[in-house]
Order: structure tokens, then C-alpha cells, then sequence
């Protein structure tokens, strides 16, 4: 009989170039010297002013602190992005150029129409990668269930992540996660290691940030693009300022088969574009707590998988929701069991929380599921995924 593919939640290309600033550049230029040997530039009144220090510059643009030792050719490098060049750049110069995460705020880049645009990515994996140990029975389908609006009210700390690939614009899901070392305070979204990196075959997407609550007033895909930023953005857009995924996802992930899967995780440390000093768990008001014990299907009653579905016949404009007991699922059999319930949500869902029947406590992340969208998997959260956590927590 023929076999059933999986499909990991990825994401289909947008149209329209990758946009940057020009003023990255600077960092890796500068200004030519005026007669006194000072750098300088011209103010509009004919005053000449200082030219911002790399310091002031990576504060503005909000990059992390502790900076790649290749940072000036990185910048440059982003200035060529201006005219879209991600797409014509071929698979070594992009595992070259996107080793280090860079991720400088590029402000009005994510508008509505952009935001609408971004699309996700189907990846197949053959049926005969299941069954490599322990794997229980496939899950019925459990039907999608929307979330009711207004989500600033009704739902869980879910969000976006949109990012640039060399593919164009892409869409995941992500949640706000408590941060121990700031408490009540936390800027962490957990996501899946595929949205923030290509795994084996390519280096960090670009552009990455969090708009939580997408959509709260529930427009229709035709009325997003000329939408109020703030009716689709309702607690403000959030870039990535520091990310990490898995060295096994890193390492083992791919376009297509299920490789890497069983810790397909990523956290990343985000920062407002509008640069208020409010964190986002403060913002949005809540966040959830991490479970990294790995616990036994046997201990859970159920799991409800969080997301923004976008491959038909969702549409990505909305946040629905599984709620199903947990079964096993077997990728690699050197790897840990997934988790595994019914569910018909699709490409967009990935890196959606899932939250135990408390509400309050995250156990997993969407990853994978089928062609025929009757159910999903997501890694247990052992102890590399809480190396990745503790390390973006610690880092400024």
C-alpha cells in the first residue's frame, strides 16, 4: 500500500524582498573625516553631529551584548538584504553567512500586509520512520476548535513568530514562558528549533520576532492588510534578541523526513520594537511555566496543543486548539518518545505550546504531523532543552 507522509509544520513563501536598514551599514563604514580629522555628519540645521559609536549603535538597533567577533562584515552584509538578496544566495553562502544569529530591530518592517503574507512550508516524512521503538496506536482526529476572541482576554500567552528565510516570509506559533531569573518580568518565547533555524542544511532565519495575541479582534485575511497595526499587533511586535535551539536539531534537521524532530524546542529572549522598557510577560500579562521532567504519557490526562494553523483550510488569521490524552511516537530510537494527539491542525501550528490540563504549565511544542492533518507530535522537554532555556535566560 502506498505510504503516508508526515509533515512538519513549515511554512510556504511570501512574495516581496527582504527589507533592512541602510543605517547597518554605518557600523561597518562609517563617515569619511571632516577637515579636522573628526567624524562627522551634517545635521539638517548645517551643524555638523558626532557619528554614533558601535555601541550606541548596537543599542539602537537592539542587538544583544556580546556580539560575533565577525559583526562589521555581518552588518554589511545585511545592508545587501536591502534589495532582497536572501533569495539569490545560494546554499554554502548562506551556511556561511548565517552561522552567528543576528537579529539588529527593523522598525515598520512587520506591517499587517507583510505579516499577511507570510506563509508556511510543508516537509513529508515517509510512514516507515515511525516505529523505531515504542509507538502507540494512532490518535482519532480531535477537530480544531477556534479560540474565542478577544484573545487579550480568553486565550493563553500564544503568539506569531514570523521570520526571513532564503524561502521568503514565515510563520509559526509561539507562548510566553516564565523566566526564573526575572520573575514576573520574563521576555522568553518557547518555539520549535525549525522556526528559528534550517537545521543541518542551513544556518539562522533572520528577522525573527513574536506578535502575541495576533489577530485578538479577529479579522478576516482580507481585512488584514489594511489593518491598524495595533488591532493585529494588540501587545506590540517583539524581536528576537537572543535565540537557541538544540545542538541535536542544529545538527540533524532537515527540509524533509523527520530528522531532529524528537527535539525540534527553541527559546528565544525578545525585546519591543518600540523600545519601552515593559517586559512582555508584563504586557501580555501572563506567561506559562516550563515542565523540563519529560513525565510519562501514563501521568498526563491531556495536552492542548496552542497555534496559528495557515495551511488549508485554515487561513492563519486565528488561534485554535486540541485538547486530546497523549500518546507515544517513535522517530529515532536513540531519541526520547514524543508526544502525540489527535488533532487537524496544520503548517503555521508549529512551535504552539502545549499546555497541560492546568492551563499554566507547558510540556511540549508542535513539530510534526501528517498529510492527512489527523494528529500532531512535539518533543519531550528533557535536559537539553533546559540547557537551551537556561542559556537565554542568562544572557543579556
Amino acid at each position: 500500500m502506498p505510504s503516508r507522509g508526515i509533515r512538519a509544520h513549515r511554512f510556504r513563501p511570501a512574495l516581496g524582498a527582504v527589507t533592512a536598514m541602510a543605517a547597518l551599514a554605518t557600523a561597518a563604514t562609517g563617515c569619511a573625516p571632516d577637515e579636522s580629522g573628526t567624524d562627522a555628519k551634517p545635521s539638517a540645521s548645517g551643524e555638523r553631529q558626532p557619528v554614533k559609536d558601535f555601541d550606541e549603535l548596537r543599542d539602537e538597533l537592539g542587538l544583544p551584548d556580546k556580539l560575533p567577533e565577525k559583526l562589521p562584515a555581518a552588518l554589511k552584509d545585511l545592508d545587501k538584504w536591502r534589495d532582497g538578496a536572501w533569495k539569490d544566495w545560494d546554499r554554502d553562502d548562506w551556511l556561511r553567512e548565517a552561522r552567528d544569529f543576528i537579529n539588529p530591530i527593523i522598525e515598520d518592517h512587520w506591517d499587517p500586509d507583510r505579516m499577511g503574507g507570510a506563509r508556511e512550508n510543508d516537509r513529508d516524512v515517509d510512514e516507515s520512520e515511525i516505529d523505531e521503538g515504542v509507538t502507540d496506536p494512532e490518535p482519532a482526529p480531535v477537530e480544531a476548535e477556534a479560540v474565542p476572541l478577544p484573545y487579550t482576554e480568553n486565550a493563553p500567552p500564544v503568539g506569531k513568530v514570523f521570520m526571513e528565510t532564503p524561502k521568503g516570509s514565515m510563520v509559526c506559533s509561539g507562548t510566553v514562558v516564565k523566566d526564573p531569573e526575572n520573575p514576573g518580568r520574563s521576555n522568553l518565547v518557547a518555539t520549535a528549533g525549525h522556526c528559528v533555524h534550517a537545521g543541518s542544511t542551513g544556518g539562522w532565519y533572520r528577522n525573527v520576532v513574536f506578535v502575541p495575541h495576533f489577530n485578538d479582534a479577529g479579522l478576516k485575511p482580507s481585512e488584514l492588510a489594511d489593518a491598524e497595526k495595533n488591532a493585529v499587533a494588540p501587545h506590540g511586535i517583539w524581536w528576537a534578541k537572543q535565540a537557541r535551539t538544540t545542538d541535536f536539531w542544529i545538527e540533524n534537521g532537515a527540509h524533509t523526513g523527520g530528522k531532529g524532530a524528537p527535539q525540534d524546542f527553541a527559546v528565544l529572549k525578545v525585546q519591543p520594537e518600540d523600545k519601552s522598557g515593559t517586559t512582555l510577560q508584563e504586557t501580555v500579562g501572563g506567561a506559562v511555566r516550563v515542565d523540563f521532567g519529560t513525565p510519562g504519557v501514563d501521568g498526563i490526562d491531556t495536552l492542548t496543543a496552542n497555534g496559528y494553523p495557515a495551511a488549508p483550510p485554515f487561513k492563519g488569521e486565528r488561534m485554535f486548539r486540541c485538547t486530546d490524552a497523549p500518546g507515544r511516537l517513535t522517530l529515532d530510537a536513540n531519541q526520547p518518545t514524543m508526544y502525540r494527539i489527535g488533532c487537524t491542525m496544520t503548517g503555521g501550528s508549529s512551535g504552539g505550546g502545549w499546555l497541560g490540563a492546568d492551563g499554566r504549565t507547558l510540556l511540549s511544542v508542535t513539530s510534526i504531523g501528517p498529510i492527512t492533518h489527523g494528529w500532531l507530535a512535539g518533543p519531550r522537554l528533557g535536559e537539553e532543552a533546559k540547557a537551551v532555556f537556561d542559556t537565554v535566560s542568562r544572557t543579556g
